[in-house]
């Protein structure tokens, strides 16, 4: 870990700096929220004879030095520049919806279970963190990690955080199916968007999946979310292309673009918008800045924006 506490302690003064949606209730956020993009959408614009450059969108937080999907993974992504932040979430048993990547705990927690079977109270037990430096605890150098840097991250104070940072921060979320809950994750992640004053035009949120079902539902409680189909074989794009309505995002993973360039250059064509996961090196950057998308998720923020701009 090269992130320490002192940025979580940050975090935390930021966010009790700012009003929260219970302080200033859900109109007031919406108005915030549309103050924030308008001005985000005036400061994103280039000079029509450079090339636009994509969004760079920290994957899982800052994750490639980071445990992925800590509190201390997405205030390192912040501090390096990251203009989005992205995260899969679930639905526990007790219907919070939490940042954790895989169905279950074991790969990221010093513990074994299913995410979905658990409550929010257990999985707050444990330890989010430590996997990523397992030597942590005999290293005197190792930075002091927070204790809530090592704890499960609610969709919610992620949202916090993002909307309580200095300057506009977007949010992508992936949804993950199946699971047991099936569309009451949607559900439940609008409800939480609305809460914000983030489920209508001109939200910094977007919502992503690879589940066509999950995305419909999604536009049926909030008609104005930008919804992302995620893409990772040219089969699943054939056969879901017809499922996709004009104003939906096309996200293929790179290793699909690397190999099949052409079809970024028909999306482009046909006018769609393309976010691209995950990408990591100065080659595939440079490929999506050639394929004109408009956002890469990448592990290493801060290396992915000096290369895009031009080592700045």
């Amino acid at each position: 870990m090269t992130h320490g506490g002192s940025r979580v302690e940050l975090a935390r003064r930021q966010a009790r700096a700012w009003p929260t949606d219970e302080m200033v209730g859900p109109c007031a956020i919406g108005l915030l929220s549309s103050a924030r993009r308008r001005w985000h959408d005036g400061g994103v614009k280039e000079d029509a004879r450079k090339p636009v450059r994509p969004q760079v969108v920290a994957h899982r937080g800052s994750s490639h030095a980071n445990a992925e999907h800590t509190l201390g993974a997405y205030v390192a992504a912040l501090d390096e520049g990251a203009e989005g932040l992205e995260c899969d979430v679930r639905l526990t048993a007790d219907g919070h919806l939490v940042c954790v990547h895989d169905r279950r705990i074991d790969r990221t927690t010093n513990a074994r279970g299913v995410v979905s079977t658990m409550e929010l109270a257990q999985l707050d037990e444990l330890d989010f963190a430590s996997w990523k430096n397992p030597w942590s605890d005999f290293d005197d150098e190792a930075p002091e990690i927070d204790e809530e840097a090592r704890k499960v991250l609610t969709l919610r104070r992620l949202m916090e955080v993002a909307a309580d940072y200095e300057r506009p921060v977007d949010l992508a979320i992936e949804t993950k199916h199946p699971t047991r809950y099936g569309g009451l994750v949607e559900r439940r992640l609008v409800d939480l968007l609305n809460s914000f004053g983030w489920a209508g035009p001109n939200s910094p949120a977007r919502v992503m999946s690879f589940s066509v079902g999950a995305l419909n539902r999604v536009k049926k409680l909030a008609p104005h979310l930008d919804t992302v189909l995620l893409v990772d074989h040219m089969y699943t794009w054939q056969v879901s292309r017809n499922l996709v309505a004009d104003d939906w995002v096309v996200g293929p993973g790179i290793a699909l673009l690397r190999a099949n360039p052409r079809f970024g250059r028909k999306l482009r064509r046909k006018g769609r918008r393309v976010h691209v996961w995950t990408v990591n090196t100065p080659q595939d950057l440079d490929l999506c800045v050639d394929l004109s998308v408009e956002a890469v998720i990448t592990d290493r923020p801060a290396e992915a924006l000096s290369h895009l701009n031009g080592g700045v």
